[in-house]
């Protein structure tokens, strides 16, 4: 120790502690690192990311040589203290302590809660400025670290415990979750629609359908100039047609297609039509909207009609409908149909909406928690609750709001009010 001046062991001290440091930086980063954008950098051509990625690929390496170096020099680090301390103030077990407390005290903090808290803050831009030096570390220790290794992993194996390698897949409630969270660097529509998607695989067709009170729909049984007059007025570019009554549907009518009948002299027969129908396509009822959305491209389809395990129709869904349920309104409403987004509660916190509406779409628009595991609309989840077909001006409170039924029309309720508690 003569031969070393004082200002030289401080020195010493001083580069051990950053040292240490630097190791407790590189691995709080590099294990902190988002794996997806260190991907992107990579594929966009930085080298430093090229080579982070390959260094995270040999995780077990790079935490050995990371650990095994912070241990040696924080070793080192007391010992020279403990040196330091014995050669200025003799063998007192108060000096040893006191040199050993102000080590261990100087490498928690300038050595791993400092450093690590700048690693987990920016670890992207020091990942990539540690990664060559790590690099050089692995090659240089890798005899060291081998050998540790080898320790370890026969330790484990006489512990009967089975190693097991970290699983990068990520799960789509994590992807989810990960996408609520991304705040401002996600537009707000763009998050919107990345949700709806997550969405589509919880649903079913029934959530989304037409239900079968409300199809406009062809009956070839009526007279020829009803039906032209239906064609005239109609709404939709395609109609399901049926033959008396609505479950015995017989085909799809294209109604460009009937347009060019209207100008024919000679009387109009069923048979007309019927040459310009194109077969129905059915779904079961229960099809996951995201799985229905993959046949309608397999099988180049728009329409598809929706059938019950009896085989009774119980609505319509058309490719239209699953791409608004996953980027909102874009169509024009047909007249006299209620809007999706066209309801919300007023300065009173009242709101008039149709019985027929998807309880999805009120949960959605209005913020509530109806149930969405029986009835699809108000209007079954209200005969359910009652047991009965209610006339008007009957309420029941449910799910934070009092739900007062203003119209009741053929078995059915038409008009709700909704207000506020």
């Amino acid at each position: 120790m003569d031969a070393v001046p004082l200002w030289a062991q401080i020195l010493g001290l001083i580069f051990l502690l950053f040292l240490s440091g630097f190791f407790s930086i590189s691995e709080t980063a590099m294990m902190a690192l988002s794996r997806y954008r260190i991907r992107h950098l990579a594929s966009a051509g930085s080298a430093r990311a090229r080579l982070v990625l390959r260094l995270l690929e040999q995780t077990e390496r790079l935490l050995g040589v990371i650990l095994l170096g912070n241990n040696l020099v924080n070793s080192a680090a007391s010992a020279l203290a403990a040196t330091f301390a014995i050669y200025y103030f003799g063998e007192s077990k108060y000096a040893l302590a006191i040199a050993s407390a102000a080590v261990s005290f100087a490498i928690i903090i300038f050595s791993e809660i400092t450093p690590k808290v700048i690693g987990a803050a920016y670890p992207e831009r020091i990942a990539l400025l540690v990664a060559p030096i790590l690099r050089v570390l692995m090659v240089v220790m890798n005899p060291l670290v081998w050998t540790t290794n080898l320790i370890v992993k026969r330790l484990l194996r006489l512990l009967r415990v089975a190693e097991k390698t970290a699983d990068r897949a990520i799960s789509p409630e994590e992807l989810r979750s990960l996408v609520l969270e991304a705040g401002n660097f996600i537009p707000q529509k763009h998050k919107s629609i990345l949700l709806n998607l997550f969405d589509l695989e919880q649903i079913s067709v029934e959530d989304v359908m037409t239900p079968r009170a409300q199809i406009e729909a062809l009956n070839l049984s009526a007279p020829p100039d009803e039906i032209l007059h239906q064609l005239a007025t109609c709404y939709h570019n395609k109609l399901p047609v049926y033959e008396g009554e609505i479950n015995r549907i017989v085909g799809i009518l294209h109604v460009r297609k009937a347009m060019t009948l209207l100008g024919r002299q000679e009387a109009l027969t069923a048979e007309d039509f019927r040459a310009l129908l194109a077969p129905p396509y059915f779904i079961p009822e229960d099809t996951g909207v995201f799985t229905q959305l993959q046949y309608f491209q397999e099988n180049h389809e728009r329409m598809g009609i929706i059938v019950d395990e009896y085989g009774e129709i119980q609505g319509l869904v058309t490719l239209e409908d699953i791409i608004e349920e996953m980027i909102g309104e874009f169509t024009t409403s047909m007249p006299g149909a209620a809007r999706a987004d066209g309801f919300d509660w007023d300065e009173n916190g009242v709101c008039l909406i149709e019985g027929a509406t998807t309880l999805r779409d009120i949960n959605k628009h209005l913020k509530l928690e109806f149930p969405l595991d029986g009835p699809k609309t108000l209007n079954g989840l209200l005969l359910e609750e009652l047991r009965d077909i209610p006339e008007a001006n009957v309420s029941v409170k449910m799910e934070g709001c009092i739900v007062e039924i203003v119209q009741v029309l053929n078995q059915a309720i038409k008009i709700v009010r909704l207000i506020k508690t």
